[in-house]
């Protein structure tokens, strides 16, 4: 698995990076590492006032602050390297969003990283300006990482949509090696309606998949809203991880975006939350 993770001057990105370490730890992967370098004179309006700052006063800055980034960045790898996860910087430059959609699609990553919080070129309040954008546009699961915590619970949410199976098959080999305890909440919304057989069908498959990787879900059934519901039980037990399918039932559109309702979830919640897409999806 390759797994491309945006980092930045903040320390929110070089803890996702230390997740994203724990979280393929023993598991068959590469990460790399990319920091998208802002262009000059945008690096320096957000870093200082310098009314007369030289060209090459600029330029001696600029080049400072990629090796301290660079070398902020290589630090965090040796997690990865000591967890036996090989690990890579990389830099590019421009817009933030833009270049980590193009870093994913043109590297073929199967999973992009990001950290949230703080105050830095992917700021923002729980789901900020450049999240938003990666998460509407990508075609690959995003994990959003708020800390870092070892990987002891995880949150399934189910609804019975093939992007929710599909995350279910993404995430049990991933988490095979850790071997957390796992809850699905598998919620049956108001809104669609009722049929008594798809619920155990849909409990039944849940099992055997997740069996297969060792895993033996708690699996609790409830009737209500997809977004409260789910933010319910997040603040009922501290999950350490949150796994959601990116789309629900709608068929047959001819650009499928992230639900509102995944959106609303992952950004009134500070855990950590894995949004699943699947890369092959057109």
């Amino acid at each position: 698995m390759k797994v491309l993770v945006a980092v930045d001057k903040g320390p929110e990105s070089h803890m996702a990076l230390a997740y994203a370490c724990h979280l393929m730890e023993h598991f068959d992967a590469e990460i790399h590492a990319v920091y998208v370098k802002p262009q000059d004179l945008e690096i320096a309006s957000d870093s200082f006032y310098a009314p007369f700052f030289s060209k090459d006063g600029l330029q001696e800055w600029l080049r400072d602050d990629l090796e301290h980034m660079q070398k902020s960045t290589e630090d965090t790898c040796r997690h990865c390297l000591a967890g036996r996860v090989p690990c890579t910087p990389l830099v590019v430059s421009g817009d933030p969003a833009e270049e980590i959609l193009f870093s994913a699609r043109e590297g073929d990553y199967d999973m992009i990283v990001m950290g949230s919080h703080g105050h830095s070129a992917l700021r923002g309040f729980l789901v900020g300006a450049v999240h938003a954008k990666v998460l509407l546009h990508t075609r690959r699961p995003v994990l959003l990482v708020r800390d870092y915590r070892e990987i002891n619970s995880v949150l399934i949410v189910y609804r019975g949509s093939q992007c929710d199976q599909d995350a279910i098959r993404f995430v049990g080999p991933l988490l095979a090696r850790k071997n957390p305890k796992i809850t699905v909440l598998s919620i049956n919304e108001r809104d669609r309606p009722a049929d008594p057989e798809i619920p155990q069908m849909d409990l039944t498959l849940i099992e055997r998949t997740l069996a297969q990787y060792g895993h033996k879900p708690d699996i609790r059934m409830v009737n209500g809203d997809y977004v409260d519901e789910t933010l319910k039980e997040v603040n009922r037990i501290p999950y350490d991880l949150l796994v959601l399918g990116a789309h629900a039932h709608e068929k047959g559109k001819l650009f499928r975006v992230i639900s509102d309702e995944a959106l609303n979830v992952v950004r009134s919640t500070t855990r950590p939350a894995l949004i699943f897409r699947d890369k092959g999806e057109t």
